[in-house]
């Protein structure tokens, strides 16, 4: 467990996590497809222990009769979801992606495997490019 810090991709939405798990799951189901453009990676923290920063750039709709999803309401990022019912009411699923520091979380399960499509499955011969490759493209821009 680890104190994390994060925020959207325009900053319109910060957060502070307390004991935040030092994992993640991915989630194959359609809803997170549709919401994530694919799969969505989530790390549990107790919904008490997850405050955000001032302000209300957030926006929570109910994506499921057992489920809601949060969005920045500036700039569009996911920013968690959460079930309203069940065993697990109290616990908040972070996207993974907006954590400031995401050294050594690793993944330790995956959800929804018969929904995987193939853009889950990434080919040995794919072109792989650097933050120096595609600044040199940016740049030509």
């Amino acid at each position: 467990m680890a104190d994390k810090t994060g925020r959207c991709m325009c900053g319109a939405v910060s957060f502070v996590a307390t004991d935040m798990a030092g994992n993640f799951s991915r989630c194959h189901c359609k809803m997170c497809q549709r919401w994530a453009s694919g799969p969505y990676d989530g790390v549990q923290v107790e919904s008490t222990k997850l405050s955000f920063g001032e302000g209300d750039n957030i926006s929570v709709f109910r994506s499921s009769h057992f489920a809601e999803r949060a969005n920045c309401k500036i700039c569009g990022s996911a920013v968690f979801w959460r079930l309203t019912s069940g065993p697990y009411v109290g616990k908040t699923s972070v996207a993974l992606g907006l954590l400031d520091d995401t050294d050594g979380m690793m993944m330790t399960s995956e959800l929804f495997v018969d929904l995987k499509n193939s853009t889950s499955f990434l080919p040995d011969d794919r072109q792989q490019m650097t933050s120096e490759d595609v600044a040199k493209i940016v740049a030509d821009f």
